[in-house]
């Protein structure tokens, strides 16, 4: 099976072959950002370095679309859009709203938390479990904070 940055090669030669321009320019931002995360960390390429860098880049697309949004700029704004979708092929599906309230919650009654000063804690221990790569930690930090006083 290949790996997920082999996918991705692929996928920049079959939107080039195909002429797809916007694909094909979302695929080689991403390739970029890949080896330019592979030469800052020092680290071999394998997936949990195109796992990361590829929601990073997600992140950051999704944050300039709500700028794009403030300023009224729905041409920007559809082609962050495109481009998120394009990026979200290749990252796993994350965790639903209804596994993650039942993680956090089992969390909290593990941990003992009782208010929102112990949050931390909490955070902490849902990075140490299993399903960490699944999980959207902004969300999981609202639950957090919405069932702790």
């Amino acid at each position: 099976m290949p790996t997920i940055y082999e996918t991705l090669r692929a996928d920049i030669i079959v939107a080039m072959k195909a002429r797809d321009s916007a694909t094909t320019m979302a695929l080689r931002t991403a390739d970029a950002a890949i080896k330019r995360a592979e030469m800052d960390t020092g680290k071999p390429l394998d997936d949990a370095l195109v796992l990361t860098t590829l929601k990073k880049a997600v992140k950051n697309l999704a944050d300039a679309k709500a700028e794009f949004e403030k300023g009224d700029r729905a041409d920007l704004v559809a082609a962050n859009e495109a481009e998120i979708r394009i990026l979200e092929k290749y990252l796993p599906k994350g965790l639903d709203p209804a596994k993650l309230e039942a993680l956090v919650n089992e969390v909290i009654k593990e941990t003992g938390a009782a208010s929102k000063k112990e949050m931390g804690k909490v955070i902490a221990a849902l990075k140490q479990r299993p399903e960490a790569g699944l999980i959207d930690f902004g969300a999981a930090s609202k639950l957090v904070q919405a069932k702790l006083p």
